[in-house]
């Protein structure tokens, strides 16, 4: 089952006090980047977040659960409603993500 367009509304509007909250879509799902850092997959309409510190202080009984078969176990939020709470998790969380990492520049094919 896909993420249905209106839970991704949903969820991105719960995170919209926040500046520099971008999605992308990636094979029916969705990736939620804070401050251009991976924070977050949206995946069968649960919300994952990254398993930082800051994420597990702030929800210790949240289950682990991996955003589709084979992937790293992600922090399941299964509060949605709680928009401060949201917003201050994703705050918390955000000196702890990893850099993204640097993209390979696509040089230029040698002719023979």
């Amino acid at each position: 089952m896909s993420t249905t367009k209106e839970f991704l509304q949903f969820a991105l509007d719960q995170l919209s006090g926040l500046d520099q909250i971008a999605h992308r879509q990636m094979m029916g799902e969705y990736i939620v980047y804070y401050q251009g850092k991976i924070a977050a997959y949206i995946c069968d309409n649960r919300f994952l977040v990254k398993p930082v510190e800051a994420a597990r202080t702030l929800l210790p009984e949240a289950p682990l659960e991996p955003p589709y078969p084979g992937a790293k176990e992600m922090l399941l939020v299964e509060d949605l409603e709680d928009k401060a709470a949201l917003t201050a998790l994703f705050e918390a969380m955000e000196p702890q993500l990893p850099a993204p990492k640097p993209k390979k520049s696509k040089a230029p094919k040698k002719k023979n």
